[in-house]
């Protein structure tokens, strides 16, 4: 069965940057061996987290790319999959998007900002996740 984890920002460093957090989720993914999917809410988002990839750990290389950026796409661990553009499934995806994510998955990852406002999205998604038969949980980030 299917479940979806909330990752609720709370520590100031994530706070500051949400997407470190997404870049901590990448790299635990690659270390386990996961091909993940990384649903970003629009292009320049995809932009500024593949740069992020690149410098965020100086010790380790994760192997990414945006979707449709080279022919590898396939192989690649870590695909950004920014608005309008389409990839097979993988097991896991991080959902950075104010809908919920589609296709098959074993796990969804949903990064919830700090903002109370901002986290009305989550909620809905929370509820459409269970209303699919997706089992939602949450972490304090």
């Amino acid at each position: 069965m299917a479940t979806a984890v909330f990752y609720l920002i709370d520590k100031p460093r994530f706070r500051a940057d949400p997407l470190l957090l997404v870049c901590a989720l990448v790299k635990k993914a690659w270390v386990a061996r996961q091909p993940t999917l990384v649903l970003a809410a629009d292009a320049a988002q995809a932009e500024v987290l593949d740069q992020k990839l690149w410098e965020f750990d100086d010790d380790s290389f994760i192997p990414h790319q945006i979707v449709g950026e080279a022919e590898d796409d396939e192989v690649t661990a870590v695909l950004i999959v920014p608005p309008g553009a389409s990839t097979p499934d993988r097991p896991l995806v991080i959902n950075l998007r104010e809908d919920c994510a589609s296709g098959t998955f074993d796990r969804v990852l949903e990064v919830v900002p700090a903002e109370e406002g901002a986290r009305l999205g989550s909620r809905r998604r929370w509820s459409e996740y269970k209303a699919r038969g997706i089992t939602p949980s949450k972490h304090d980030m």
